[in-house]
């Protein structure tokens, strides 16, 4: 899906913003995000939500966030080459506090996360 098909698709504009800036920055050598979700199930709207709330706490950290059409039931979210969820793997979706501890640990180690930060 490109850019201007996912604007005219995505009924959040917010959303359609946040993707336009990290697409935007992704050239400068931040790492990429993706989240493979299953189109069968309906999962794009808990894909792109979890894209928005991804890109709001780490916007300088991450280049890009993308979100990429599946089958099967598939729900990952990967950082580059690497799977940091599936849920075939760990047999449920993440929360949204993992899947940011996740990220962080990834992207900014010694960044403090809060209220999403174990404590």
């Amino acid at each position: 899906m490109t850019l201007d098909e996912f604007s005219r698709a995505c009924p959040f504009p917010q959303l359609v913003e946040a993707v336009r800036v990290a697409a935007a920055l992704a050239p400068l050598g931040r790492p990429r995000l993706e989240i493979v979700y299953c189109t069968q199930c309906r999962w794009l709207l808990r894909a792109a939500w979890m894209a928005q709330e991804l890109l709001t706490t780490f916007e300088a950290e991450l280049g890009e966030v993308a979100l990429r059409p599946g089958t099967g039931g598939v729900f990952e979210v990967r950082l580059g080459e690497d799977v940091l969820w599936s849920r075939q793997a760990q047999g449920r979706f993440p929360e949204l506090k993992e899947l940011k501890q996740l990220v962080r640990d990834r992207v900014a180690p010694g960044r403090d996360l809060g209220h999403s930060d174990n404590k």
